[in-house]
């Protein structure tokens, strides 16, 4: 590998074919901007934020579920603070907790067990969305559940797997030449869970971490295997190929395969996870949550997760919608494409 200074100079100074290189995760997209990569790069390589932030990718009839839940005073629900504010098809949980409903902002899921045992009275109710990275600790939070014998406790699942929607986003016009693969979700499933994909599709795949001089090496790296079928570990502290096997255990005895729905793309088969029949105690009525209303019809978030719309091209974007007033969950969490976009004044 060359130093680094090469490497900026390479990127800087490209000249070839112009490269659409999608960073599939939320937290890459928050490092790139932070990190000033954009302004590092040739102009005709292009970064494109995909469907890799887990608030940004819930369906609006979840979050309507959520609110149903809420009407019910025994209720009590448990979420994560960025999901307070996603917009619903009409209300978020934060317009209905200005109403009077209990509502609570947790840290870990597995403080929800504290908050149940002081009101057992109380149905708990957790907000249970993420990727790869997130479902062990939810499986484990069920495992934990089970041992002490707590009953008020359930989960509203709407979990993602990620070879699935980028399989989803191929298949349906992305213009997409290499990803940026998410290095937190590796760690769980490993690097090789990308290689059908590589192959299937004749794109290089480079898995990185989040520091700047990472993304950088793995985007020489993806740059220069440009039209390969190839996936490259660049985060090889942290991942490797088979991932974490005793993660995939403890996610397989709790959850299933299922089909999912993501906001702005519908339908992707297979592509979620749901509490096994076994468990079902425990589930908080997730399944069936298919529909997904714009709250603003004009919003492009859908466009946005799949790399067919830049931000600042919404007719949104800094005018309607802005994180003090999001019309879709891009522009919701600090991992969001668009609020990123915001945020750090990206023109790219």
């Amino acid at each position: 590998m060359k130093d680094l200074e090469e490497i900026k100079k390479y990127l800087k100074e490209y000249d070839g074919p112009e490269m659409n290189i999608m960073e599939v995760c939320g937290s890459h997209t928050e490092a790139v901007a932070k990190n000033g990569i954009p302004g590092m790069l040739s102009k005709k390589i292009h970064l494109l934020s995909g469907p890799g932030c887990p608030v940004c990718v819930t369906p609006s009839a979840y979050i309507d579920k959520l609110i149903s839940l809420s009407e019910d005073e025994k209720n009590v629900i448990v979420t994560f603070g960025d999901l307070l504010r996603v917009p619903g098809s009409e209300l978020s949980l934060n317009d209905v907790k200005g109403m009077g409903r209990r509502v609570e902002m947790v840290y870990s899921p597995l403080d929800i067990i504290t908050l149940s045992k002081k009101e057992p009275e109380r149905t708990f109710i957790f907000a249970a969305v993420g990727f790869e990275t997130t479902t062990p600790v939810y499986a484990l939070l069920l495992e934990k559940l089970i041992r002490e014998g707590v009953r008020n406790v359930k989960l509203l699942t709407a979990l993602k797997t990620m070879p699935e929607v980028i399989a989803y986003l191929m298949d349906n016009d992305a213009p997409i030449d290499a990803f940026l693969a998410p290095g937190h979700v590796s760690t769980v499933t490993g690097y090789g869970i990308f290689k059908p994909l590589a192959t299937r599709y004749g794109i290089p795949f480079g898995v990185a971490g989040f520091k700047g001089e990472e993304l950088l090496i793995a985007l020489y790296g993806i740059v220069k295997n440009r039209g390969n079928g190839v996936v490259k570990n660049y985060y090889p502290s942290v991942v490797t190929e088979k991932g974490n096997e005793k993660a995939e255990e403890v996610i397989d005895r709790y959850f299933i395969k299922t089909d999912a729905v993501w906001r702005g793309m519908g339908n992707v088969p297979h592509s979620g996870r749901m509490i096994r029949d076994e468990f079902k105690d425990f589930d908080a009525g997730s399944e069936g949550l298919t529909e997904d209303k714009k709250k603003n019809k004009a919003c492009s978030c859908d466009k946005v997760l799949m790399g067919k719309m830049k931000p600042a091209d919404c007719p949104l974007y800094g005018k309607v919608c802005n994180p003090l007033n999001p019309q879709g969950a891009c522009m919701v969490s600090q991992e969001g494409s668009c609020f990123s976009y915001y945020v750090n004044k990206r023109t790219d």
